[in-house]
C-alpha cells in the first residue's frame, strides 16, 4: 500500500506487501534488499547477480536451504532427501527476486496509462525504463487492455509518481474447480493436453484468460481458498525470435488466496546466467505476477503461457519440491550446475531435480541418436565449426523430456494423472512421487494470453526438433536472432570444491570420430587399396 504522505522519496510502507506471502513462504521470513551489496549476509554468488535489483533475502533466523560441497546436484539432492524426515519442513531459497520494493494492489490505470488510482488516491504513473535490447514495449493496445480491469502494480514512488515495474491483471484468478473435465477423451493424456493447449488460434495468445478442469476427485470442495498447489508453467514460442520456438518451463508453488489471487505464487525460473538477457531476466525464484508481467522480463509480453496446477490435500509435496529447488539454486549460482541450451536447459534442470526428489517423470528418448552420431563429422565440415556440429548432436541425442519444455509439460501431466488415479501407484518412484500419489485432489490448466504491445504475437511451443526447424525461415539469412553480451562469472567467486563438468555426449562423439579419423579411416583406406592392388585370379 502507499503511505499517506507524498514525499518524493516515499516508498510503499508495506515493502513487498504487508502480509503478502511469497509462494509457500511467509513475508515475515524475508527482508527487502534494494540494490544489495555482495557483502550482505547470504550466498555471495547469488548476491553478485542482483546488485542492481530489488530482492527479498531470507531472515538469518529462518531455515535456509544449504548445499553439500564437492558433489553433483543430483548427489546433493539424493543425500538431502535421504536424511529429510519432516515432510512439511520448508527451507528458504538464497533469495527471491521481487524486482521492486513496493506493491500497489486494486489499482486502476487511466486510458492513456499516465495516471493510476488506488485507495481513492490519484498519482502520476510512469513505466520503468525499457532495456535497450528489448525489441518491443508497452503501447496504446497495452494501455487499452490494462485500463479495462483492476491491476496490481510492483514498483516504487519517485518524485511524486508511481514508477511501475510490473502490471498484473487482478482478474486472472483461480477460485473454484468445475465438475466437468475439459480434457479431450479417447486419446493418451499427453496428447489430450497438447490438443487443449493448441485449441485456440496462436495457442491462445489473443484469447481471454481461462481455467480448464482436467481431473478432480468427486469429494473435492469446489472452493479452493487456502489450498496448496504444485504446478508447472509452460511459456509458448515467441513470434519474433527464432531461438525461442521451444518455449520455456518452470516449477510453481503456492497457496490459493481467499479471493483466488495467484500473483504471489512462486515460480522457480532457471535461465542462462553467463549471458545478459535482452529482457533483463535473471534466474531466480520470482513471484508469478512478475514472472509473467514484468514490463521488460515478463514472459507474457512475448508469448502465451499455460499453468498446469495440481491442487494438493496437504502441503508436503509442494514444500519438498520447493525446498529441493532452493538447494539447486545454491549450486546454480555457484556454477556447480551450468546452464547449457541442449543438455541442461530450463526443462532439463527442472526435470532432473524432480526426478532426484522421487517423481518419475517418464523419459521419451532422443529425437534420433543414430543420426546424431552419423551426421556429426559432416555437419562439422558443412558448418566449418565443430562447436555447431556438437550442438546439433546434443539436440538430436538428448532425451526429449529434458530438452523440450512442451514434452516435459505433457509427460508431467500424464504422470500426475496416473499417480492420482492409481494407475501408477506401483511405480510412484521415490518420496515426492508417493506424496503426489496420495495428495493430488485435482488437476487444472490455466491459460494466460499474451499482453498486447508492439511485440509480434507468439504461439504454442514446438513439440519436436522437426517442428522447430519447420518454423524457421527457409533463407537462414532471415533468421531473427537477438545477440546478447556475455556475463562472465568472476573467478574470485568460484569455490574450490567445484567439480569439473562431465563431458557432454557430443564431446565423447567428437573424440570417437577423431580416433576413427586417425586410425579407422586410414585402415579402411589401406584395406581398399590392398583389395584394388590384389591381382585378379587367373
Amino acid at each position: 500500500m502507499l503511505p499517506a504522505d507524498s514525499r518524493d522519496d516515499a516508498q510503499p510502507a508495506a515493502g513487498h506487501g504487508a502480509h503478502d506471502p511469497l509462494g509457500l513462504y511467509r513475508a515475515a521470513d524475508f527482508r527487502i534488499a534494494d540494490r544489495p551489496s555482495v557483502d550482505e549476509p547470504g550466498l555471495k554468488q547469488a548476491l553478485w547477480y542482483f546488485q542492481q535489483e530489488t530482492i527479498a533475502l531470507p531472515d538469518p533466523g529462518a531455515p535456509i536451504a544449504q548445499f553439500t560441497p564437492g558433489v553433483t546436484v543430483d548427489g546433493d539432492l539424493h543425500g538431502w532427501i535421504a536424511r529429510h524426515h519432516d515432510p512439511d519442513a520448508l527451507d528458504l531459497p538464497p533469495l527471491v527476486w521481487v524486482a521492486a520494493p513496493g506493491v500497489l494492489p486494486h489499482a486502476q490505470l487511466s486510458r492513456d496509462a499516465t495516471t493510476v488510482v488506488a485507495a481513492g488516491r490519484t498519482m502520476p504513473l510512469r513505466l520503468t525504463q525499457r532495456i535497450a535490447l528489448n525489441r518491443s514495449w508497452f503501447n496504446d493496445a497495452s494501455a487499452a487492455f490494462f485500463s479495462r480491469r483492476e491491476v496490481r502494480l510492483r514498483g516504487r514512488v519517485d518524485a511524486g509518481s508511481f514508477v511501475a515495474r510490473t502490471v498484473w491483471p487482478e482478474d486472472f484468478r483461480f477460485e473454484r474447480i468445475a465438475d466437468a473435465s475439459d480434457l479431450p477423451t479417447g486419446v493418451p493424456p499427453a496428447t489430450a493436453l497438447r490438443a487443449l493447449v493448441r485449441a485456440q488460434p496462436d495457442g491462445g495468445a489473443r484469447s481471454p484468460f481461462a481455467v480448464s478442469t482436467l481431473w478432480r476427485r468427486r469429494a473435492l470442495e469446489p472452493d479452493l481458498a487456502g489450498r496448496t498447489i504444485l504446478g508447472l508453467v509452460l511459456n509458448g514460442a515467441q513470434g519474433d525470435d527464432d531461438e525461442a520456438h521451444g518455449g520455456h518451463l518452470a516449477l510453481v508453488t503456492g497457496r490459493v488466496a481467499p479471493d483466488g489471487a495467484i500473483g504471489n505464487w512462486l515460480v522457480n525460473n532457471f535461465y542462462a546466467l553467463d549471458s545478459e538477457s535482452e529482457k533483463g531476466i535473471i534466474a531466480a525464484p520470482v513471484p508469478l505476477d512478475n514472472y509473467l508481467a514484468d514490463l521488460n522480463a515478463g514472459q507474457n509480453w512475448y508469448r502465451p503461457s499455460w499453468l498446469l496446477v495440481a491442487v494438493l490435500s496437504r502441503p508436503r509435496a509442494a514444500a519438498l519440491a520447493q525446498s529441493g529447488l532452493a538447494r539447486v539454486y545454491n549450486q546454480f549460482y555457484r556454477h556447480q550446475l551450468v546452464y547449457e541450451h541442449p543438455t541442461m536447459n530450463c526443462a532439463g534442470i527442472t526435470v532432473d531435480a524432480l526426478r532426484a526428489l522421487g517423481w518419475n517423470i517418464p523419459e521419451q528418448g532422443s529425437t534420433n541418436r543414430p543420426l546424431a552420431w552419423a551426421s556429426l563429422p559432416f555437419t562439422a565440415m558443412r558448418e566449418r565449426s565443430l562447436a555447431k556440429a556438437q550442438n546439433a548432436f546434443d539436440y538430436l541425442n538428448e532425451d526429449r523430456t529434458r530438452l523440450l519444455p512442451a514434452v516435459a509439460f505433457e509427460q508431467a501431466f500424464a504422470s500426475l494423472l496416473a499417480l492420482a488415479t492409481g494407475y501408477a501407484r506401483g511405480n510412484a518412484g521415490g518420496v515426492l512421487g508417493h506424496m503426489l500419489a496420495e495428495d493430488v485432489d485435482a488437476l487444472a490448466l490455466l491459460r494466460f494470453p499474451q499482453f498486447p504491445s508492439s511485440r509480434a504475437w507468439g504461439t504454442a511451443p514446438a513439440i519436436s526438433i522437426r517442428e522447430i526447424h519447420d518454423r524457421l525461415p527457409q533463407d537462414r539469412a532471415q533468421l531473427k536472432i537477438i545477440p546478447v553480451p556475455p556475463r562472465p562469472f568472476p573467478s574470485a567467486l568460484r569455490d574450490p570444491d567445484l567439480l569439473l563438468a562431465p563431458m557432454r555426449p557430443s564431446e565423447v562423439a567428437a573424440c570417437v570420430w577423431a580416433a576413427l579419423s586417425i586410425v579407422g579411416i586410414p585402415w579402411v583406406a589401406w584395406r581398399l587399396w590392398r583389395r584394388h592392388r590384389r591381382p585378379a585370379p587367373a
